[in-house]
């Protein structure tokens, strides 16, 4: 009765039975994965967000696939201040309701069943089951650890066939939180007019540079079709409102039909709704108000985390450029899974195994830098005390 893309493993894994026992034991368990910025203590002015929305043009219906045009300029105004990209024409963005949705719209444009797509190894998890849903494989490619995170390009051109349509950079990346560096930028260009692929490139994260230094976006990137993917979900910490976009650059050859063939796509669907296309200009505006907080955040934690390893010298951490997340490394003693299972039961703290992320070997577990302070600080002392022996 259902379809084969569905065939995913629906029962509770060991991790997660082992989270219910214990939360349902009535421990009161410190969350060192908590990814959802509206529950960690750093807040907008509701009154501002809210008012935002409350717009009279929202009554009429004006269906234009590509996105309302003022929301779009938004997404420009945004990129000219942040990134001092100038010349971004906003036909050739496509809003969505989130980057996942991004990324089925991409997907559906190159692929057809049974098509590759190359994405990087760590990464995030939710890629498999966007490209289960499109009917896309799957191919990855390495990072590797040397004096800070980097492509494998011997790996990569290994990992390309004639079914490759598309490469997966995400900038920085979760959860290594490494950047493209410009060198390897170039390299990756070279890499798809070699091949004939398109670039797509995930930017969630972009603007949360630790040392604060802003970081190239690819939304300028000419050099091959790219598909730049952002929104305001982290950009202005408002997951809530669904507001993302699809930035097409690349040669005019490739770019201008593959804009085209994305508004039919999205003309398909047209799944954004109005009051939030009209308060984007609003909502982008707030990031001004939250990433100071949020960058704060993720520097007195790190800190805290760098204080406390000096104790347990048996753990150590990568090196980490931007994003929200860090990654220990830790003894192997057992399985990552098990050892996170471990922390849950005897410590009531949650971390994330390294298996979560597809990382390669046993040894890493996986932190969320915006948890609240005082929770980060006692879950982490709790953690090495588990992991450090």
């Amino acid at each position: 009765m259902f379809s084969h893309r569905t065939n995913w493993p629906l029962h509770p894994n060991a991790f997660t039975r082992a989270l219910a026992e214990v939360r349902a034991s009535g421990q009161h368990v410190l969350d060192l994965t908590v990814s959802n910025p509206t529950d960690v203590g750093i807040h907008l002015d509701p009154e501002v967000v809210l008012g935002a929305l409350v717009n009279p043009e929202a009554m009429r219906y004006d269906p234009q696939p590509r996105g309302l045009l003022e929301a779009r300029k938004a997404v420009c105004h945004y990129y000219r201040e942040a990134h001092d990209i100038f010349d971004l024409d906003p036909e050739h963005i496509v809003l969505t309701t989130s980057t996942s949705e991004g990324y089925s719209y991409i997907f559906r444009l190159l692929c057809n069943p049974g098509d590759e797509v190359l994405v990087p190894k760590p990464s995030y998890p939710l890629f498999e089951f966007l490209a289960d849903l499109c009917d896309v494989k799957l191919v990855p490619y390495p990072l590797i650890y040397d004096h800070g995170w980097q492509i494998d390009f011997a790996s990569l051109y290994k990992a390309a066939t004639t079914q490759s349509r598309a490469l997966i950079v995400v900038h920085p990346n979760n959860p290594t939180g490494s950047y493209v560096a410009p060198s390897e930028a170039q390299a990756l260009n070279a890499f798809c007019r070699d091949y004939n692929l398109a670039l797509i490139v995930d930017e969630v994260f972009l603007d949360y540079a630790h040392d604060g230094s802003p970081r190239p976006s690819f939304a300028a990137n000419s050099q091959a079709l790219t598909f730049t993917l952002s929104g305001i979900s982290k950009i202005s910490a408002l997951p809530q409102m669904k507001l993302a976009w699809i930035v097409t650059t690349g040669p005019e050859g490739f770019a201008a039909p593959a804009g085209a063939r994305l508004e039919v796509i999205a003309d398909t669907y047209l799944s954004l709704n109005a009051p939030v296309q009209l308060a984007g200009p609003v909502l982008l505006e707030q990031r001004k108000q939250v990433q100071p907080a949020l960058l704060d955040r993720l520097r007195v934690n790190l800190s805290e985390l760098d204080r406390q390893l000096t104790m347990a010298p048996a753990c150590t951490r990568f090196n980490v450029e931007g994003g929200w997340y860090v990654v220990l490394r830790v003894p192997v003693t057992q399985s990552d899974e098990d050892l996170a299972i471990d922390v849950v039961r005897k410590m009531a703290v949650i971390v994330h195994p390294g298996h979560f992320y597809d990382f390669p070997d046993e040894g890493h577990l996986v932190l969320s830098l915006i948890t609240e302070p005082g929770i980060f600080r006692e879950g982490v002392s709790r953690v090495l005390q588990c992991a450090g022996k």
